[in-house]
């Protein structure tokens, strides 16, 4: 009677943290004083059910490996000169190629030394003598191209998920699709354009010198000197209130980049009260940034991003603390999406989005009453067929049937699980499985029966050699949903989860509460004739 006594307990608390999960799910919204003692995990709908954005996006990795090859040309002018090299010229040619430009062929073995040494990923291709000077040719090793484009789409792909992240949107299916391609799925997006924008922009941060000697002449005719470029620039006008966009010569060296920005915040400009997103950046670039403002006094820093130049202040002392701002004409939406981009790092490469779907709620609202009444359908006939067949007994399958559903639903919502329309499908199919364990009980419970056991004893007999069977049948279930989860995607993975949640709950309802109700009728209420 004890034992009885704690498994019913058991089964009530079991019910009532179901219910209690499932509050959030089923409230359309709590008064303040009560959402707080309930958890705010809820069920959230697929794509497939609420609507919102499909995308596939492209990743231009080969853009990466020529971003790197320009980097490996600054980086090897330093070195020739660190090495007292003398060279005419280090360009990138042919995407990722470099082009050296020797005086003479006596620096040519310093050369391949400096390349052993310190450029390793750079292999001699050919060298090239006219007159007295001679042209080498080196190239990324294919080694090199094929880790650098691996590594831009991962990084892209983990670019992408923490913006999408901070952008706030619920369950994201974001995952690699073929060798350069990424899946996105935004259930329940309100704003399609701003998520393009936000998940598609490179934000590459830098900081470059203006060339203060350059004159605006020189920049609109376009005879500028060596290393310098002209970039386009948005200033604020206070007398006008507008933004306007202007041309300003930069010197193309980048003296330091948002890699080692930590932290990007919204803040209000007291004086003209505007946006602007201030900048943390890590120890090592407080550093960086200390150094280079010290060395730069009375010089103007140009803030660029993505090839815009946002603002070009003058340096007025050394900055330490590691703090610097992007000021510019900014909507507050515009300076939360940058901040979001900015904290979640730049793109390796520009990501080009080559389908773009928008899924409405008119289509999710008609997958959910089909996949609703699908469920039904399948439940109510499992339920009649129950009770015709097994009659009592099987009023008693269809109540644990119940409880069992309920518990899917509450488990979905304790995990925050997405569901889906496979997922649906899962429960219609744990449904049927849900009865066919008790299936198994009742037929051991009429053999015994058969034999002139009591109903009690029969019932106990039933449950003692069933229990194994339903055990082996459901961890085997079990095991496969699991590998289903761990391994698929989309659409799989919704199935899994109700899959594996279902069963679970269905090992429960089907050993464990029937029994107790069994129980109860034989030992508390005495039955002596059990109607199965």
């Amino acid at each position: 009677m004890k034992s009885l006594k704690w498994r019913a307990i058991l089964v009530s608390a079991v019910a009532l943290v179901a219910l209690f999960y499932l509050v959030p799910s089923l409230s359309s919204g709590l008064p303040s004083g009560m959402s707080k003692f309930f958890p705010n995990k809820k069920i959230n709908l697929g794509l497939d059910l609420q609507g919102g954005m499909h995308l596939i996006l492209e990743v231009q990795a080969d853009k990466a490996v020529e971003g790197t090859a320009e980097r490996m040309v600054e980086d090897l002018k330093e070195t020739l000169r660190q090495e007292r090299i003398p060279f005419s010229s280090v360009k990138k040619v042919n995407f990722w190629d470099v082009q050296v430009q020797l005086p003479g062929t006596s620096k040519q073995e310093e050369l391949k030394k400096l390349l052993d040494k310190d450029f390793s990923s750079l292999e001699w291709h050919r060298a090239e003598t006219t007159g007295e000077s001679s042209s080498i040719l080196l190239t990324l090793r294919n080694s090199e191209v094929q880790n650098i484009r691996k590594l831009a789409i991962d990084q892209a792909l983990e670019t992408i998920r923490n913006r999408i992240d901070q952008f706030g949107v619920s369950e994201p299916d974001i995952r690699p699709e073929g060798d350069d391609r990424i899946l996105v799925q935004l259930p329940g997006i309100k704003d399609p354009q701003r998520a393009v924008s936000v998940i598609g922009k490179t934000a590459l941060l830098e900081f470059k010198l203006v060339a203060e000697d350059v004159t605006p002449e020189q920049t609109k005719e376009g005879k500028l000197p060596a290393g310098v470029k002209v970039f386009s620039m948005k200033s604020f006008d206070a007398n006008t209130g507008r933004t306007v966009e202007s041309e300003i010569a930069l010197k193309d060296r980048t003296l330091m980049t948002g890699e080692y920005i930590t932290n990007a915040q919204v803040r209000i400009d007291p004086q003209y009260n505007t946006p602007y997103v201030a900048l943390e950046f890590n120890p090592q670039g407080a550093r960086l940034f200390e150094r280079i403002t010290e060395a730069n006094v009375k010089q103007r820093l140009a803030i660029v991003l993505d090839g815009m130049v946002y603002s070009a202040p003058v340096i007025q002392e050394k900055i330490s603390g590691g703090r610097a701002s992007i000021t510019g004409s900014f909507s507050m939406e515009e300076a939360r999406d940058l901040a979001i981009v900015l904290r979640a790092g730049a793109l390796p490469a520009p990501v080009v989005v080559l389908e773009e779907r928008t899924v409405g709620p008119s289509l999710g609202q008609d997958s959910i009453r089909k996949g609703f009444m699908a469920s039904l359908i399948g439940g109510i006939a499992v339920v009649i067929f129950m009770i015709i067949y097994y009659r009592f007994a099987g009023v008693i399958a269809d109540a644990a049937l119940v409880l069992n559903i309920l518990l899917i639903m509450a488990g979905l919502a304790a995990f925050g699980a997405t569901l889906t329309l496979p997922g649906i499908a899962g429960i219609a199919l744990t449904i049927g499985m849900a009865v066919d364990a008790n299936v198994l009980i009742y037929e051991r419970i009429r053999e015994e029966l058969r034999l002139g056991k009591t109903p009690r004893a029969a019932v106990e007999t039933g449950y003692d050699r069933a229990t194994l069977t339903i055990l082996d049948a459901n961890v085997t279930t079990l095991i496969a949903a699991i590998v289903l989860f761990q391994f698929g995607t989309g659409p799989v993975r919704g199935f899994a989860v109700t899959l594996t949640i279902g069963l679970i709950a269905n090992l429960f309802t089907a050993i464990i509460v029937t029994r107790v109700i069994f129980d109860y009728l034989l030992l508390q209420r005495r039955m002596r004739t059990l109607s199965i």
